[in-house]
């Protein structure tokens, strides 16, 4: 198989791993175990664990807590959409294209726009699909990131960049949100990739952005990681953005130790045959009875790489069900009231905070995430207020360690917050910033 491949020895089929991710010996796991006792093992690792519903929670920075309704998991744990896969012979499965075909509507209603794939693998790795795609449109290989991109979805979008032989120029981390990415958009950039609401919770106006990128031939890319926000802002495609990615965790889908999300994808018509993934359609068979099918992305979209403008060939069906259960049952007025909920508690946290001294909310516009300022380390902060049973949120030197940015503090609050949740935090701060 080595001769095959063309490379001497296997080490050589990971040379583009950088030498600081790869293990250096073997990992430090016992020897085989009997199957009651690994068990064991396991269930007392477990334990350490706190589940996120049972202290105050107030964690957020890409992945949030929000209500689930019980008929969502009811739902999708029925036999014949728990164990589907998207086939290859797909239109012998009209079930499951129909769901992704209502998927596909939601969310293209959802973000403004023309047209929307059948679920990507989680946000990240769809604002990286997004920049490739944008590359092949303006056929320029160069990619131009907000400082408000959220971090992993940065080194995402990097890594496969990098990987295409393309380049990404990444600005300096946003925190208030002042940053003048209209004096970078150029004739040479492919894309600019834009979060909103963004990595330290600021909202974005997006159509002068848009505007400077249509007058270079530059395509928008608009990012989101909290897709409840889309209740109550204005959309991405209403702005003008050219495709609008981010992550639909929020709705129908639990935090789940970090995975698996869905992703989700929309553009404009024009742009569909360059939209990586599955796209579902509505036809008629020779009945004229209505049907879906797997349209405009051949065969070679998912079994030849050479031949793909995407290696990804297969989708979050099982997440863009609950998604899509969950928006059902929500309908439009539904996700304004929970956007506004959500919002609504926001304010109410950042107003609780702002009276704590020692504690500066930073944010002049967010929807249910903002950042506060510290006297001290956050990192810090938020493990002592752990040991106290509350989840203060995300340090945000976390995420960007060498940003300088150790003292601030990334808090959520969803419709899952009680007053009570609150004044705990506010207590609980008001003891650790005493001390």
């Amino acid at each position: 198989m080595l001769a095959r491949a063309g490379v001497a020895h296997v080490d050589a089929l990971f040379a583009d791993i950088p030498a600081d991710k790869l293990l250096s010996g073997l990992m430090n796991l016992p020897e085989g175990q009997s199957e009651m006792a690994v068990e064991r093992q396991l269930s007392a690792m477990a334990a350490r664990n706190v589940s996120a519903g049972s202290v105050p929670f107030f964690i957020g920075g890409g992945a949030y807590k929000h209500h689930v309704p019980a008929s969502v998991d009811h739902l999708i744990q029925r036999s014949e959409f728990l164990t589907s896969y998207t086939p290859y012979q797909p239109e012998i499965t009209q079930g499951t294209l129909q769901y992704l075909f209502e998927f596909q509507t939601q969310v293209a209603a959802l973000t403004g726009m023309e047209v929307a794939n059948a679920s990507m693998y989680d946000g990240s790795t769809a604002t990286a699909e997004a920049v490739l795609m944008a590359h092949r449109i303006t056929r320029r290989s160069k990619a131009l990131l907000s400082g408000g991109l959220h971090p992993h979805y940065a080194q995402t979008v990097e890594t496969l960049n990098s990987m295409a032989g393309c380049q990404s120029q990444m600005m300096t981390p946003d925190l208030m949100g002042n940053e003048d990415i209209l004096a970078l958009i150029d004739d040479e950039l492919s894309c600019v990739v834009v979060q909103s609401p963004d990595f330290f919770g600021h909202l974005r106006d997006l159509a002068p952005i848009a505007a400077k990128c249509q007058a270079h031939g530059v395509l928008l890319i608009a990012v989101f990681t909290e897709v409840v926000a889309l209740g109550a802002i204005e959309a991405p495609g209403a702005m003008g953005a050219d495709i609008v990615v981010g992550e639909g965790q929020s709705l129908g889908n639990g935090l789940n130790f970090g995975g698996p999300y869905v992703g989700l994808m929309a553009t404009r018509q024009k742009y569909v045959r360059q939209m990586p993934g599955r796209l579902c359609g509505e036809t008629v068979d020779a009945d004229g009875k209505r049907g879906f099918v797997l349209t405009l992305s051949t065969r070679e979209q998912h079994i030849r790489r050479d031949k793909a403008t995407s290696n990804i060939c297969t989708n979050s069906g099982l997440c863009a069900l609950a998604f899509t259960i969950h928006m059902t049952l929500l309908g439009q007025k539904g996700l304004r009231q929970l956007a506004l909920a959500n919002h609504a508690n926001g304010v109410m946290l950042a107003q609780m905070l702002a009276e704590v001294a020692q504690v500066q909310v930073l944010n002049q516009t967010f929807f249910n995430e903002f950042c506060v300022r510290l006297p001290g380390n956050a990192a810090a902060v938020v493990e002592a207020l752990a040991a106290k049973g509350i989840l203060a949120g995300v340090p945000v030197s976390r995420l960007l360690p060498e940003a300088g940015l150790d003292d601030i503090l990334l808090v959520t609050a969803t419709e899952t917050n009680t007053r009570a949740d609150m004044e705990a935090l506010v207590a609980g701060l008001r003891s650790v910033l005493s001390c």
